[in-house]
This record gives C-alpha cells, structure tokens and sequence, in this order.
C-alpha cells in the first residue's frame, strides 16, 4: 500500500540522551525520559505540509527533531524554528485554537506530546510533570522577549520626559 498522506505517524523509540538536549526535557534524568517517551508519538511531515492550521485545536506540543517549520499569521511568517524548537505549546497551556499557522519548509520530523498524555504524567510523576512545565514557560519566556525585541524595533521612537 502506498501512503499517500502528507503526515505520518510513527510509534518509534528514541533515544533518550539525545531528547535530553532538547529543552523541553532540561533537568530530566534519562530514566524519566525513558518513562515519557511511551506516551509520545513521531510525525512526519513533506515539504509545504501544513502542521497546524490557525484556529484549529491542536492539543499537542510538538518539538522538532530535523527540519524547519514557519510559524504564519495573516500571511506574514512570524519565525522561522529548527532543530530543537517546541511549537503548539501555546495552545496546550491555555486551551485556546492555535493563533499561528505552522508550515514545514522542508521535510520535518517531530515528536508529540499530547495534553492527554501532559495529563497522565500529572497522576503518575509531579516531579516530571513540573519540570515540562516550567521548561515550556521558559521557552514561551523565551520567544516573547524574542517577538517583544522585534516589535520594539518596528514601533515609532517615543522620546520621555
């Protein structure tokens, strides 16, 4: 049979030591990793497939592992993210349609991590649980000091008193 699907789900394993240099995982023992990774998927994208669709409910934080991704609004790219980048996140947090859109510019593989399986790792391991969570934060930390330098620098001058 021939997949004929843009996007294709893969029940693999990775290696834990490499997620660990992800920041999504900073802090995590391999052992810990080891136990999440059950509840993670691989994804697959082409070249110009659409990953997320604005205003669509995603429930996924996805992080990449090869490839690149635009993330779009109204036409415009927002940013460009490659290996290691989290995206989605936004929309797991606060459980709202995603904002952007995202776009692979290249073939991009990623891995998933579900609200639903965020949700499992809450009942079986706080400590886990808690180091996701704040890794995300810094990495919507980081982008928003990221955007917030941008927008400074297409905004008028306003001069103080």
């Amino acid at each position: 049979m021939t997949i004929t699907k843009s996007e294709v789900i893969i029940k693999t394993m990775i290696d834990p030591s490499v997620l660990s240099n992800y920041s999504l995982f900073d802090g995590l023992e391999k052992e810990e990793i080891e136990n999440i990774l059950p509840l993670m998927e691989h994804e697959v994208y082409e070249a110009g497939t659409d990953i997320i669709v604005e205003g669509t409910h995603v429930g996924k934080i996805r992080f990449i592992l090869e490839g690149k991704v635009a993330v779009v609004k109204n036409g415009f790219i927002l940013v460009e993210l490659d290996e290691g980048a989290v995206f989605g996140e936004m929309e797991v947090v606060d459980i709202q349609p995603a904002e952007a859109s995202v776009k692979a510019l290249v073939a991009t593989s990623v891995m998933t991590l579900s609200i639903d399986a965020l949700g499992e790792i809450y009942e079986s391991d706080l400590k886990t649980y808690s180091f996701l969570l704040m890794n995300l934060a810094r990495d919507i930390s980081r982008r928003l000091r990221r955007m917030d330098l941008l927008a400074s620098k297409e905004s008028p001058h306003m001069e103080w008193n």
